[in-house]
């Protein structure tokens, strides 16, 4: 049975598994997505940050060393909160243990709420991205990435171990969730098109300032080969939305 949302991040072999793959340095999070992410938010100094579904809150951290007024986080896994607030403790912060489909806006505006690597766990962004809009101040910025829809449309290159040489992009306008082998376990993802996520964003109100793909740079690479495999297909969508 495939593991739905924030669940698998609860199985702690996963959860372990997981975090040493996404903090090491060859991280493709840490090569090109957050890179791109950082320059679309930009100076966040007396800025008020929400993250939804912060994992370990590493990004807020930095965040809140470059200056943000306050960081809330807030993530569906019970193991992610309790790493949230090691990572943030004494720090102008909060974390709150949340599925993100029972989050609603909250009274007081946030300049920039941000997102990484979780809506396509999601079987609905519709109401979220209107709770979004919601909670943001006048002409504040909503930023998110999800994995990209030509990997999210066929699980099947998902299958093949270690480096790949080819990805399989099928049924790519066929949307909706997808069973995937990932980190030992099975996890549900759920397949939007890239209009989709367009879309979405438009439809709750907001004007799409920036989208990205997250194209790698060498300078960010160890080696010329992993920066050339990395040029082969796109791994990550970044949108950047103004209210």
């Amino acid at each position: 049975m495939a593991e739905n949302g924030s669940s698998v991040y609860d199985e702690q072999a996963f959860f372990e598994n997981f975090l040493e793959r996404r903090n090491r340095d060859g991280s493709p999070n840490n090569a090109m997505e957050e890179p791109v992410l950082r320059e679309l938010i930009g100076q966040v100094r007396n800025k008020r940050v929400l993250d939804l579904g912060c994992g370990d809150a590493r990004f807020g951290k930095s965040l809140l060393d470059e200056g943000c007024a306050h960081f809330d986080g807030i993530d569906g896994s019970a193991n992610m909160v309790e790493a949230a607030v090691r990572t943030l403790y004494g720090t102008r912060s909060s974390v709150q243990h949340l599925g993100l489909e029972e989050w609603r806006a909250s009274d007081e505006p946030y300049d920039v709420i941000l997102s990484r690597m979780v809506f396509h766990y999601l079987p609905d962004i519709r109401g979220l991205f209107q709770e979004v809009y919601t909670s943001l101040a006048a002409a504040g910025q909503f930023v998110f990435s999800v994995q990209h829809p030509v990997l999210t449309s066929s699980p099947e290159s998902a299958k093949e171990a270690g480096g790949r040489t080819s990805w399989l992009v099928d049924d790519y306008f066929r949307t909706g969730s997808r069973e995937e082998p990932w980190i030992g376990e099975r996890v549900t993802k759920y397949h939007r098109t890239v209009e989709d996520y367009f879309t979405a964003a438009a439809e709750a109100g907001f004007t799409v300032e920036a989208l990205k793909e997250c194209a790698p740079r060498p300078e960010h690479f160890a080696t010329k080969e992993e920066f050339r495999r990395r040029q082969r297909i796109p791994l990550f969508l970044v949108l950047s939305c103004r209210k």
